[in-house]
């Protein structure tokens, strides 16, 4: 048996190491794919927020450069009861994150879509460009220091994990570095040129045009001045000079810096218009949470800037709540949406569930002119592959299949084993049951030739002895016999009907010698009963392997008596042989019945036995349909009970 188990514990090693090998392999390709499947949909969460802020730069860039003024070039759209067309700037802005729109123009004045010219501002709007023209002049600070623009980090993705990965799910089939490339700025990346009529260079640079036609208009006109822009008989002049090719001419000779210059026609002729430059935008600080976006406009070298105030924290709280917080991520992932100034964290938001170790990490500086948004998505569990249950559900039937094979394995070959082992002691106790009552037969008959028994008495005994040792040998060569018949499904029973009486008589008759020998008695404890059926061979020779094994195990014991009780339980025959021995031992009850099965005990040592006795005790019993049992009585010895059933249904 020991070099069994040591047999049985190499396959479980030699089985168990590849196996092992293969499902961390499949873990391991598991988790690469869930970690890719969160970076995909991360990346695909990051890059519906940078097409948000797109939007914006796109819808800020295609602003006509005179929307900035409260009055914009003829246009049937947004008039006011004046019929002049408005700009759609002139309205407070429907962003809750954008405070209001302004431009900032060379000399450091101010001038806001939201209110008309030199009109007095409205009351409802006093407030609103008071914050205005205060971010203004923080802005006109921020442009003589130089520092009118944010300086970060260039726009990156940045992926990890809580382990190093070499290549990630995705690069084994396709090669991303060039599509991974970041942006440098999210609208255009180069100025551009764009042609404005005189109309529209009045609305943009009204206050600079007064300056330059006030040496050279007359007084009347040239006294109608105001910091908001040019009204009145400055924009009738201007106008009515740009009416003609000539005029425009005259009235902007290219040799004036203040002046405005035509844009010249391919021909080499003027035409009617002006070239201005158009930057892309920027953003600079104007404090902890206001950000001017802005775009620079250069006209006859003189330089516009026009843009919005973005309020930080309110432009943080619409970015998760639109895009974050109602998506199944925010379920078991974190966001959180910094704002960096010089390499320094201005403010910060977080929306999701909290995280501690983080298993993913995910970060993304966004391209100009946000470059001061830092979003980094984290999550403590990343959720599983879809095979993952099938996975595990997998790895536990085939490590409980693998361990009861392996279980059934050793049972059957310790079966085998023991069988072989009880087969073997069985051939020797019954060539020396067999050997005992040849010996103590032969040894009587030798007695009785050389007339050792003097007397007829004598005689008698010496012959009941050889009756019995005779008996007793016959009675072992049957169970041997019946043994090899059961096996075999060749023993017939013969069942008939009765009270049981003659069979214990039977008993008493055949088993008298051996108590007397023994010094056992035998009491009956028989009601009247309803007959049952049974056979009455088999039924003899089961009474007298139980007795004969009681005896055997009891000899030691200070009472010496073995009981047999009949009694009725439902549609149940009972039948109780009970003895004062020294019991079985608990583990050994259900044993017993076992082939060539001893209980291993000091007494079985010291006592001589097939081992065959109470094993054909149970197959003649559930030959005739019943079961046998066996206990240890309250006190010394133990109980086998026999149930028959009442009939033979």
């Amino acid at each position: 048996m020991k070099r069994l188990k040591i047999l049985i514990l190499i396959f479980w090693v030699t089985l168990s190491i590849p196996l092992a090998y293969f499902v961390l392999r499949t873990y391991r390709g598991l988790e690469q794919e869930e970690v890719a499947t969160m970076s995909y949909f991360a990346d695909t969460f990051f890059d519906e927020i940078e097409q948000a802020l797109t939007s914006i730069v796109k819808l800020e860039e295609g602003r006509a450069i005179d929307e900035y003024n409260y009055h914009i070039f003829p246009s049937n759209q947004f008039q006011d009861s004046t019929g002049k067309s408005r700009s759609p700037l002139s309205r407070l802005p429907r962003d809750e994150y954008i405070l209001g729109y302004f431009q900032n123009n060379p000399d450091g004045s101010f001038q806001t879509p939201i209110v008309v010219g030199d009109k007095p501002i409205p009351l409802e709007h006093k407030s609103l460009v008071a914050k205005l023209k205060h971010a203004n002049n923080i802005f006109n600070r921020k442009r003589v220091t130089r520092n009118d623009r944010i300086m970060t980090q260039p726009a990156k993705v940045v992926a990890d994990t809580d382990e190093k990965r070499q290549t990630g799910f995705a690069e084994k089939y396709l090669d991303l570095s060039r599509s991974r490339q970041p942006k440098t700025y999210l609208g255009q990346k180069e100025k551009r040129v764009e042609k404005i009529t005189p109309t529209q260079a009045l609305n943009i640079a009204k206050r600079e045009l007064r300056e330059t036609t006030k040496s050279s208009e007359p007084a009347a006109v040239a006294k109608t001045r105001s910091s908001g822009g040019l009204i009145g008989g400055d924009r009738a002049v201007i106008e009515s000079k740009a009416g003609k090719r000539s005029g425009l001419r005259k009235s902007y000779p290219a040799e004036s810096e203040g002046y405005l210059q035509p844009a010249p026609a391919s021909n080499g002729r003027e035409t009617e218009g002006f070239q201005v430059e158009v930057a892309p935008l920027q953003s600079v600080f104007i404090s902890a949470d206001q950000i001017f976006i802005f775009r620079r406009i250069m006209i006859n070298q003189k330089i516009y800037r026009q843009g919005f105030i973005l309020r930080v924290r309110a432009f943080l709280s619409h970015l998760t709540q639109q895009y974050f917080v109602t998506q199944p991520m925010a379920g078991f992932a974190n966001l959180r949406l910094r704002v960096i100034d010089q390499g320094n964290e201005i403010d910060r938001i977080e929306a999701g569930v909290s995280t501690r170790n983080s298993k993913f990490v995910l970060s993304r500086i966004f391209p100009s002119p946000f470059e001061f948004l830092n979003a980094t998505l984290t999550s403590d569990q990343i959720p599983p592959a879809a095979g993952r249950n099938t996975l595990n559900i997998m790895v536990i039937v085939l490590a409980v299949v693998l361990l009861i094979g392996l279980f059934v394995i050793y049972q059957s070959a310790r079966t085998i084993v023991d069988l072989s082992e009880r087969r073997s002691q069985f051939v020797s106790s019954v060539t020396h049951e067999l050997k005992t009552p040849l010996t103590n037969i032969r040894m009587y008959i030798e007695m009785l030739e050389q007339g050792i028994a003097r007397d007829h008495e004598k005689e008698q005994e010496y012959f009941r002895i050889i009756d019995s040792e005779s008996a007793r040998l016959s009675r072992l060569i049957n169970n041997v016999l019946d043994l090899s018949k059961l096996e075999k499904k060749q023993r017939q029973i013969d069942l008939k009907t009765g009270t049981f009486e003659d069979v214990i008589h039977e008993v008493e008759e055949v088993m008298q010698e051996k108590f007397r020998q023994e010094g056992f008695t035998l009491k009956v404890g028989q009601k009247k009963i309803r007959p049952f059926q049974y056979d009455r061979e088999v039924m003899i020779q089961v009474l007298i392997n139980l007795i004969e094994n009681s005896m055997k195990f009891g000899k030691t014991s200070t009472k010496k008596e073995i009981t047999i009780r009949l009694g009725r339980d439902g549609d149940w025959m009972k039948i109780y042989v009970s003895d004062l021995g020294p019991g079985i031992p608990h583990q050994a009850l259900k044993k017993v019945f076992d082939e060539f099965y001893r209980v291993d005990s000091r007494l079985t040592r010291t006592t001589r036995g097939t081992g065959i006795g109470l094993a054909l005790v149970k197959k003649f019993v559930n030959l005739m349909g019943g079961t046998v049992t066996a206990a240890n009585n309250d006190g010394a010895g133990c109980t086998i009970t026999i149930s028959l059933p009442l009939s033979a249904g």
